[in-house]
């Protein structure tokens, strides 16, 4: 398997796993980190071995943020034309679920990284933050806008504007936070939570989560009819065929993806 230079990566029992694995800067995020986890994420969601992705990051932090050294004396002419957000825009289009592990400081780049995962487990004790305005600048890879879907306008503005660091229990009282756990079964809690959705039918879990996305942005009548078509679509699928002859035989399916 390929190696990154900010990032380690393995596939075990259609698990694909990402170790953002810069620990002495408490994984900190540059563009080439940024970069490399976008580029191994959409070799996953094209790869029949993985069914679900499992993002966590290596020592003490999931991440602390930006790689701020590296930003500090960019200016408008230069981020216009690195196209500074590219392979952020591109998360949102993984179709594969995207499992999120993460433990001590969650902040800024590394707080959004999160809020792009379809499910977060949190070690006790960790802290999500959006520091950037003790910067002088503001989130600028989706921050603003997927917080204030989660929370609601007037809380996200005042986390935002406050740069308050969220315990995990507040996290997960307002919903962005799945299950807390200890440090210690962090990663064995996240592993048995991807292996339950990897053995369910693959495209199905595709298809309820392109559904369950379209219903933040779709009416309601909308939503029900995007969510619709998707259901008389699976019924063109193999694995349907497999979950309703093992439901009526009474024995486990084994689902393949088709």
């Amino acid at each position: 398997m390929r190696e990154y230079a900010f990032i380690e990566t393995k596939v075990e029992d259609y698990i694909g796993i990402i170790e953002l694995n810069r620990p002495k800067q408490l994984n900190a995020l540059n563009r080439q980190m940024i970069k490399e986890i976008v580029q191994v994420m959409e070799s996953y969601d094209q790869d029949d071995t993985v069914r679900v992705i499992l993002l966590k990051g290596k020592g003490r932090a999931f991440s602390a943020g930006a790689d701020i050294d590296e930003m500090s004396n960019d200016d408008p002419i230069r981020l216009e034309l690195l196209n500074q957000f590219q392979d952020w825009d591109r998360l949102s289009l993984i179709k594969k679920p995207i499992i999120g592990a993460v433990q001590g400081f969650v902040l800024g780049g590394g707080f959004e990284l999160a809020l792009s995962c379809d499910v977060l487990i949190a070690a006790e004790g960790a802290e999500f933050s959006f520091p950037e305005v003790n910067l002088g600048v503001m989130p600028g890879a989706g921050g603003t806008q997927r917080l204030t879907k989660l929370v609601g306008r007037t809380l996200a503005l005042e986390w935002i504007w406050s740069a308050k660091r969220i315990q995990v229990e507040e996290a997960q009282s307002h919903g962005f936070v799945n299950r807390i756990v200890s440090g210690e079964l962090l990663e064995e809690e996240a592993l048995k939570f991807a292996k339950m959705i990897a053995e369910k039918p693959p495209l199905a879990i595709r298809l309820i989560k392109d559904s369950v996305n379209k219903a933040i942005d779709y009416s309601l009548y909308e939503g029900m009819q995007y969510e619709r078509k998707n259901f008389y679509l699976l019924f063109s699928s193999e694995d349907q065929k497999e979950g309703m002859n093992a439901f009526v035989e009474k024995r486990k399916p084994k689902f393949q993806g088709k």
